[in-house]
């Protein structure tokens, strides 16, 4: 299990949304990254870098989706917007800062939001509860997006070990980071917000 950092090193500070988001992001990266690499550990084989960060961004999608319901009826309205909103963008700046890295210059938060955008409201039409999590119907389409991601046309077992093995521990760890956040989010600066750099969330 990828070692979440769920408390602040310096407790009982005010934090704006936006400082909490990209603490979310991190543990979020981690979460996701360690999926992938367990698919490989497994036989379910990626072939490039570039490759590996399509399947980690729809592990992403599916992790901001979560969060999303988790912090519904939790925050208000405007508060778990902004919240989102701010996420979207840490991730979208993680994904590029690793495609760059991966694929050389180029702008790649556009074309992530874009997934986050059709993920959100594919995941939307699916079933959750609060105490039980995502139905069975949400993280089967994760499975298969994964599958897809992996160009994986004779691997027909990533669904059912994404939705039995990997999307488990991906609710688990973001419950536990939520739940470590839960009273800094309660207690966040909403004020006004700061700038994120390289763009917004609604780039795309």
């Amino acid at each position: 299990m990828a070692r979440l950092k769920a408390k602040w090193n310096q407790k009982n500070r005010t934090r704006t949304p936006e400082q909490i988001a990209s603490a979310v992001g991190f543990n979020i990266w981690l979460l996701t990254a360690e999926a992938c690499l367990n698919l490989e550990n497994e036989g379910f084989e990626t072939h490039t870098q570039s490759q590996r960060l399509d399947v980690i961004s729809e592990f992403l999608a599916f992790s901001l989706h979560l969060v999303d319901r988790m912090t519904f009826g939790e925050l208000e309205e405007e508060e778990r917007v902004r919240f989102i909103n701010a996420l979207g963008v840490s991730l979208a700046t993680t994904v590029h800062s690793n495609r760059v890295d991966a694929e050389g210059a180029g702008e790649y938060r556009t074309q992530f939001v874009a997934l986050l955008n059709t993920r959100m409201d594919e995941y939307s039409e699916c079933s959750y509860e609060p105490e039980s999590g995502p139905g069975f119907s949400l993280k089967r389409i994760l499975g298969n997006h994964v599958m897809h991601a992996m160009g994986a046309k004779d691997n027909k077992w990533i669904p059912d070990y994404v939705i039995d093995a990997e999307s488990p521990k991906i609710i688990k760890g973001i419950k536990r980071v939520m739940l470590g956040m839960g009273d800094s989010m309660q207690q966040a600066d909403y004020g006004m917000p700061e700038i994120p750099h390289g763009g917004t969330w609604g780039d795309g």
